[in-house]
């Protein structure tokens, strides 16, 4: 007779066979047997959503652990609707311009707009729930998007947008408008509907952001078409803003002058305004501290012992440690901080900090690895480039940006540090910006802190250690100003310590 481990193991065994490429976190009740489903949820393999529908957790994470729901939401958003819909549902067009826009925060509501709809809302895993609208659904549906969700048009989604969407979100809006590289879509649908208003607010819309030509070439076909059209500007203020087809080059800038002026307000380091030596001198001196609350923000438990090992060069890991995960970690994060101290030395000698964060970033990073890829553990091609898979922050309502992305966001943000004249603004949003766009598998936080500090160096700042006994409050404040673009709590944050 089988024991309870071959019982659950057996059941999980089938739980792998049913689980699906695309939206492998989430599964239906009818996919499992009653048996296999009560032993899996009862483990804490399984975690319900709503009624017999449910997603796949690791049963060593804490209670409460969101990560595996915020990772899956997506996709069980689009097979949820799918097999409850068909192909008759879409979002909304406030959320289809979010999604294509590249936002990367898990809503706290969703609108499914479908005619078989029934009004209701469903509670899925807090925070999030689910609103089933009775509503008709566009006749042209794109589901070309990273998630495969049935959306408006990107032309269609910036018409139909309530109007409270320009004061709401007006980064979104600007982003989608920034992204029409020609309003022949846009007006095709405004002259079939004789959408007025709407076209008197899209017309406003795009002079508002520089892009009088659209606005003109809009207001004139309407016109010539016997349409009567009154242009209004929907936003609260004109600003000024460098157009991109990128979602996500432009959402960075948005988002940069949007936050600088809190940092300005709010950041309050005095400057020492050391000399070169003395601050490398000082920072070297620092380096244990740095070592331990960098690597413990992460994770790792590092010791005094273990760092002084590293640093006289008495380490070897197959001999003196047991802990090789931790050994490593430490080694890596000696050899980064020498490759930040030249970095730093460069500044100094007069050399661009930007610059040399563009050119250096990727040395801190790989030198942090290095480690790993002489133990075999991971290869040389690891360490080179940017990551080319998906990752999640635990428990984070933000989902760091996709792979295909990450080219132009990273473009973008050396292209902002270079522009930026105040080194405590380049230090701050560099850092933020770095980690929301979080371009390796691993290692963004340590890089980030690093990149913090180098900007904060060639302004005359001293270093700055983020103590691990004030983790949550930190990761606190990078969660509010990803999720809800509130950077001022980071920068209360950072001014304190």
């Amino acid at each position: 007779m089988a024991n309870i481990t071959e019982l659950l193991a057996k059941s999980l065994d089938v739980l792998k066979e049913i689980q699906k490429d695309d939206d492998f976190m989430v599964v239906k009740s009818s996919d499992l047997s009653p048996v296999h489903l009560k032993r899996l949820v009862a483990n804490n393999f399984l975690y319900p959503i709503i009624k017999g529908w449910y997603v796949v957790t690791d049963p060593r994470t804490l209670p409460g652990d969101t990560t595996a729901w915020y990772a899956s939401f997506w996709n069980f958003i689009s097979r949820y609707a799918n097999e409850r819909y068909g192909n008759e549902w879409c979002l909304s067009a406030e959320q289809s311009l979010a999604i294509y826009t590249g936002s990367t925060t898990v809503p706290i509501q969703t609108l499914i707009r479908s005619p078989k709809g029934n009004n209701n809302s469903l509670q899925l895993i807090a925070p999030t729930s689910l609103f089933n609208l009775s509503a008709e659904i566009p006749v042209k549906i794109d589901t070309n998007n990273r998630y495969k969700l049935n959306l408006y048009t990107l032309s269609e989604a910036i018409i139909v947008a309530a109007p409270s969407m320009y004061g709401n979100d007006p980064l979104t809006m600007r982003t989608a408008l920034a992204m029409i590289t020609d309003p022949s879509d846009i007006i095709k649908i405004l002259v079939d509907t004789g959408q007025t208003v709407r076209a008197g607010r899209v017309i406003g819309a795009f002079r508002n952001i520089g892009r009088s030509d659209f606005a003109d070439e809009i207001r004139e076909t309407m016109k010539r078409i016997g349409y009567d059209v009154r242009e209004e500007d929907p936003f609260a203020e004109v600003v000024n803003m460098e157009l991109s087809s990128s979602p996500y080059a432009t959402r960075l800038r948005l988002m940069w002058k949007d936050m600088r002026v809190d940092v300005m307000n709010y950041f309050l380091q005095k400057k020492s305004n050391l000399s070169g030596d003395s601050f490398l001198q000082k920072m070297e001196a620092q380096y244990k501290l740095d070592a331990y609350h960098s690597l413990s923000i992460e994770g790792y438990r590092v010791t005094d012992e273990l760092i002084n090992k590293v640093r006289s060069g008495e380490w070897k890991p197959d001999k003196d440690d047991l802990d090789a995960r931790n050994a490593l970690a430490a080694r890596g994060y000696w050899q980064a901080f020498q490759a930040v101290k030249k970095s730093v030395s460069a500044i100094f000698q007069g050399e661009d900090s930007a610059e040399i964060a563009e050119r250096d970033l990727s040395i801190w990073h790989s030198e942090m690895f290095m480690p790993c890829v002489t133990a075999g553990i991971i290869k040389p091609s690891d360490v080179v480039g940017y990551r080319s898979h998906q990752v999640y922050i635990r428990n984070s309502m933000h989902t760091p940006l996709s792979p295909d992305a990450l080219r132009d966001a990273m473009n973008t943000l050396f292209s902002l540090l270079k522009e930026e004249p105040e080194a405590g603004v380049r230090a701050i949003l560099g850092h933020f910006l770095f980690t929301y766009i979080h371009p390796y598998m691993d290692g963004n936080g340590r890089v980030g802190r690093f990149l913090m500090n180098t900007m904060l160096a060639s302004g005359g700042y001293d270093w700055l250690i983020i103590p691990v006994e004030r983790r949550s409050e930190y990761m606190e404040a990078l969660e509010k100003a990803s999720v809800s673009r509130d950077i001022v709590p980071f920068v209360k944050f950072l001014s304190s310590i």
